[in-house]
């Protein structure tokens, strides 16, 4: 099958890119950081290429790497410092499309002209990236808005050279151990994933509102709303925010502003999306960040956005509050709680880098605490010693990372440590009163149906084979003591386990008996052997993971 022109100029460019960097000493210390070599983090090095050769060498290939450039950027197990940074810095930025092309395109996707859709369309851009460019523009309700408008093609070219990366990568991942160290198949699906919805505006302009109505409580942050009738797949139409970004305020400005508030909010806000919403703007740069003419903060550019699970939400809660309280072991517990360890990881030398970072950000303010880099360098440890951290541990990095940047701008002596540490107990404290409401117990009423069924029977066979002599515990070493404290705790849990069942089934019948007596709506009395039953449950939750030796 013949190759197409615009597949055999990727292929080259590619190939061109790869013999620059094959025989590379960056190159040769990226794979051996990917092979879990000794390698001295804190080195610094002189490389064939320099951080801005590389970054210059991905713009000039193409908006596809210059994507691939900013993921590599957060990528810390794979290239140093230095790199990081100037891949961080990557522009998007991509000549103007011509005007009667733009007209075309809004058109074409509005089924109407352009001056019946509007009462004013700016011909100058406000701003011209690789997938589009945004337009000031006024609607005939007299509202001001912005058009996002999609390059022609942009779609086709970047799947052309996303194909073009997969084939090479598979043929790697294959044939190569290096590039099974990298991960660069999943390297590669993750580039399509976040390509394939910053090209869908329809996705974007779902992000605005779900946003929004997240953030809505926060009275100095605000997040453009989609006009819907204007927008489609290839064009986005917002509300205009008049505004200039954070990064060129002035000093008077900041004055003006109460900056110390506005800073407060806005790490509130990202706490929140981040441990509460698992829903979160991924790409806060403080080019996205302006402030209005009401002083307030608003986000723009939501193409990329990242979810994370129940589960990652909840170590990364606990995380950030053993962050606030400077407790490097309790961060280092939680980071490998939440990790993948290879069969030759080194957990102390881990621990060491954790509380070594830890105690050096001590007492430092916004201008002097690097949060997110303090947690990439975690991620660097963990890859340098064998422990792979989940996805959400670097989009939280590369989010705290513009976050500092940001603060910085606004409050140079904002206390960020006492801010987190301040607003975590608030999150922690909404979300507990969130799971005591008696509708969220309904799956626990479910549970405890399921245990008093198959309770009896269980019970029976343990019964059984007690009685016939037949029960085995199978155990590594006997430990007498050991052994008898065990089987007590076991029995003591059982025991307690029967009771609160029995509590919570007494609970349930009783919701069916009428009574005066009321408690949230709900018979009284049904409610008071239910919350005891929930206390008792909580407490030995807590004593069976806290208290427990050895546990985990």
């Amino acid at each position: 099958m013949a190759l197409s022109s615009d597949k055999i100029n990727q292929y080259r460019k590619l190939l061109s890119f790869v013999l620059t960097y094959w025989n590379s000493d960056l190159l040769s210390e990226t794979a051996s950081n990917a092979m879990g070599a000794d390698i001295d983090a804190q080195q610094v090095r002189d490389y064939d290429q320099s951080p801005e050769e590389l970054a210059d060498d991905l713009e000039e290939m193409g908006p596809t790497y210059i994507k691939l450039g900013q993921l590599l950027s957060t990528r810390p197990d794979l290239l140093p410092d230095p790199y990081l940074d100037a891949l961080s810095d990557l522009q998007d930025d991509a000549e103007p499309i011509d005007f009667d092309t733009v007209q075309e395109i809004v058109e074409e996707e509005l089924g109407t002209e352009i001056s019946k859709a509007f009462a004013h369309f700016d011909e100058e851009p406000l701003a011209s990236a690789s997938i589009g460019q945004v337009h000031k523009a006024t609607i005939r309700s007299g509202k001001e808005v912005v058009v996002k408008v999609q390059r022609p093609g942009i779609r086709e070219q970047f799947f052309t050279d996303l194909e073009v990366l997969q084939e090479i990568v598979d043929w790697a991942v294959e044939h190569t151990e290096t590039a099974r160290k990298f991960a660069l198949d999943e390297l590669v699906s993750e580039l399509q994933q976040i390509l394939t919805n910053e090209l869908n505006y329809s996705k974007e302009a779902q992000n605005l509102i779900r946003i929004h109505e997240n953030l809505k409580d926060f009275k100095h942050l605000t997040v453009p709303l989609p006009v819907d009738d204007y927008s489609t797949s290839k064009i986005l139409t917002m509300e205009f925010m008049d505004g200039k970004k954070v990064v060129s305020l002035s000093p008077l400005k900041q004055i003006e502003m109460h900056s110390e508030e506005l800073a407060d909010e806005f790490v509130e806000a990202y706490l929140k999306q981040v441990m509460v919403d698992g829903f979160l703007h991924a790409d806060p740069h403080p080019g996205n960040i302006h402030l209005t003419k009401e002083n307030k903060l608003a986000l723009l550019d939501l193409g990329m956005v990242a979810h994370i699970s129940a589960k990652n939400r909840e170590h990364l809660l606990q995380f950030m509050a053993a962050l606030s309280e400077d407790s490097g072991e309790k961060v280092g517990d939680i980071l490998l709680d939440m990790s993948t360890l290879r069969d030759d990881y080194d957990e102390d030398r881990f621990r060491k880098t954790v509380n070594y970072l830890v105690m050096e950000s001590q007492n430092a303010t916004a201008s002097e605490m690097k949060t997110g880099r303090m947690l990439i360098q975690m991620n660097q440890s963990a890859a340098q010693n064998g422990i792979k951290l989940p996805t959400e541990v670097n989009i939280l990095g590369k989010v705290l990372l513009n976050l500092d940047q940001i603060i910085s701008k606004l409050d140079p002596e904002f206390d960020m440590r006492g801010a987190i540490r301040k607003h975590i107990w608030k999150l922690m404290e909404k979300k507990m009163k969130e799971e005591i409401k008696p509708e969220n117990f309904l799956s626990v009423l479910v549970e405890a149906k399921k245990l008093a069924e198959h309770l009896p029977e269980r019970l029976n066979k343990i019964t059984k084979k007690l009685a016939e002599n037949e029960l085995e515990i199978k155990v590594d070493a006997i430990d007498e003591k050991r052994l008898t404290d065990g089987f007590q705790k076991v029995a003591n849990r059982i025991t307690l386990g029967l009771i609160i069942a029995a509590t919570i089934i007494g609970a349930a019948m009783l919701m069916n008996v009428p009574t005066d007596f009321t408690v949230f709506g709900y018979p009284g009395l049904a409610m008071i052997f239910f919350l005891l039953a929930a206390t008792g449950g909580v407490l030995l939750t807590y004593y069976i993971i806290f208290k427990d030796e050895d546990f985990r």
